[in-house]
C-alpha cells in the first residue's frame, strides 16, 4: 500500500467523500441533482449522466485534499476518466485525495433483522483490477435493522472474513455495518455491533489494518475504543439519511470520528446551476462537513 496515502488517512484533517451510489440508488441521486428519469432512456445513459455529475464534483476547484482525505468510487467511476485521466489517478495526483472503491454486490434479503452482503465470487479478480487502477482501499456495506444477536454476528463475521481477503491484496478495507437510523432498536443494535466488532478487531494481527464506517451513534463518543485502536486507520461516519445539518451536529459529538457522507455532501447541488453557483454550494457543504469532522 502507498505509505503517503496511509499517512494521510491516519492523521489528515478532513473527511471522506462518498461518491459511490450504484445502480439502485443512482436514479434518486440524479433526481436530487435536478435530472428527472424521463431525461434518460437506458442504464448506459443514466450512468453517463451520473459520471458527468461526479466528474463535475471531483474536478471542482473546491474539491481538494486540503479538506477531503479520500473519495469512495463506484466501479464505473473508477473505469472512466476525469479531465482525460483515470479517476483514481486524477484524485491522487491532481487533488491529493486518496481513492477508495465500493466492492460489494448489494444486499441480500433481510433475515434475522439484517441484510448481509450478496455473494461476491469474482472478488479476487476485482481487487486485482482495483489495485492496478491505483485504488488504496475498499468499502462494503451491510445493513442492520433490529438488535438481533444472530443477525448482527453474521453481518460482522462476513465483513471481517471479506476484509482479510482484501488486506491480503494489499488494500485497506472500510467495514460498514450500517445500523438503520430508523430502527426501533438502534441503541441496542449499536451495543451488539460494538461488542462483535471489538472481538473481531482483537483477533486481527498488528499489520492487518482496517477502517470502519459506522452510523452516527445514539451515545456521544460511543466508538472511542475504535478511534484509539492502532489497527483501525480511521473511523468514519455515514449520514444515513439525516440532513447535512443534523448529520454534522451528531458527528460533532464524536471526537476522532470523521464524516463519510454521500447525500449530505451533494445536498443543494443541481445540474442547472452555473459553475460559480455549483462551486459555491459545494464549497459551503465541504466546509460545514469538514468543520464537524475536525474537532
Amino acid at each position: 500500500m502507498d505509505t503517503d496515502q496511509l499517512a494521510k488517512m491516519k492523521s489528515g484533517n478532513g473527511f471522506v467523500a462518498a461518491l459511490d451510489q450504484s445502480g439502485g440508488s443512482t436514479p434518486k441521486a440524479l433526481k436530487l441533482y435536478g435530472i428527472e428519469e424521463n431525461v434518460y432512456s437506458s442504464e448506459a445513459e443514466m450512468f453517463d449522466l451520473v459520471h458527468t455529475m461526479r466528474s463535475r464534483i471531483i474536478a471542482s476547484p473546491v474539491f481538494t485534499g486540503e479538506r477531503i482525505l479520500g473519495a469512495i468510487l463506484f466501479e464505473m467511476t473508477m473505469d472512466r476518466q476525469v479531465e482525460d485521466m483515470p479517476t483514481a489517478q486524477y484524485l491522487w495526483e491532481k487533488k491529493q485525495i486518496v481513492p477508495f472503491l465500493k466492492i460489494d454486490k448489494g444486499l441480500a434479503d433481510e433475515e434475522n433483522g439484517v441484510q448481509v452482503m450478496k455473494p461476491n465470487p469474482g472478488l479476487d479478480e476485482f481487487l486485482d483490477k482495483a489495485k492496478a487502477a491505483g485504488i488504496f482501499g475498499t468499502k462494503m456495506r451491510s445493513v442492520i435493522k433490529l438488535a438481533n444477536p444472530e443477525g448482527i454476528k453474521a453481518v460482522v463475521a462476513q465483513q471481517f472474513e471479506t476484509s482479510k481477503q482484501i488486506i491480503a491484496k494489499g488494500l485497506v478495507p472500510i467495514i460498514e455495518p450500517e445500523v438503520d437510523i430508523n430502527s426501533p432498536e438502534k441503541a441496542q443494535a449499536e451495543e451488539l455491533v460494538k461488542a462483535e466488532m471489538l472481538s473481531q478487531i482483537n483477533s486481527l494481527s498488528d499489520d492487518q489494518l482496517i477502517m470502519l464506517k459506522l452510523t452516527l451513534p445514539d451515545v456521544p463518543g460511543f466508538y472511542q475504543e475504535f478511534v484509539d485502536n492502532p489497527k483501525v486507520v480511521r473511523v468514519v461516519a455515514l449520514s444515513g439519511g439525516y440532513s447535512r445539518e443534523k448529520a454534522n451536529a451528531e458527528l460533532a459529538k464524536n471526537p476522532g470520528v470523521i464524516a463519510s457522507f454521500s447525500r449530505a455532501l451533494t445536498e443543494g447541488l443541481s445540474a442547472q446551476q452555473s459553475d460559480e453557483q455549483f462551486n459555491q454550494t459545494l464549497d459551503t457543504s465541504i466546509q460545514s462537513i469538514c468543520d464537524a469532522s475536525v474537532k
